[in-house]
């Protein structure tokens, strides 16, 4: 199976802050999208959910619909930032198909496509 290594994924809440204090937010009905463009953080990538969207297995359901999401379509985004993804309700009860297409729509909107 493939999976994100370690040296991709944001670690840390001084990291998460950093993102979400410099980058710049983009939003639809599914996710949020914190985008950086900082050499420090390339190609990095976090997931959040918040309390708000339920207990803990909800929550994990959201952040596994992202983090696929991410990871089939990575080789398609630009390396040169980083980025984290915050779900909302809507991804509470959504199908894969429908992650997917909001997260390249976002995509899309912010330029992080090749």
């Amino acid at each position: 199976m493939f999976r994100l290594s370690k040296g991709e994924i944001f670690r840390g809440k001084h990291d998460f802050n950093a993102v979400h204090s410099r980058g710049r937010s983009f939003a639809n009905h599914a996710l949020v999208i914190l985008v950086v463009s900082d050499e420090r953080y390339n190609g990095k990538v976090g997931f959040a959910a918040g309390k708000k969207l339920g207990g803990a297995v909800i929550r994990n359901r959201v952040k596994r619909l992202m983090r696929e999401a991410y990871r089939l379509n990575k080789n398609y985004l630009r390396r040169d930032c980083g980025m984290i993804l915050v779900g909302r309700k809507f991804l509470t009860t959504a199908k894969f198909k429908d992650a997917e297409k909001a997260f390249l729509d976002l995509c899309r909107r912010a330029k992080l496509l090749n």
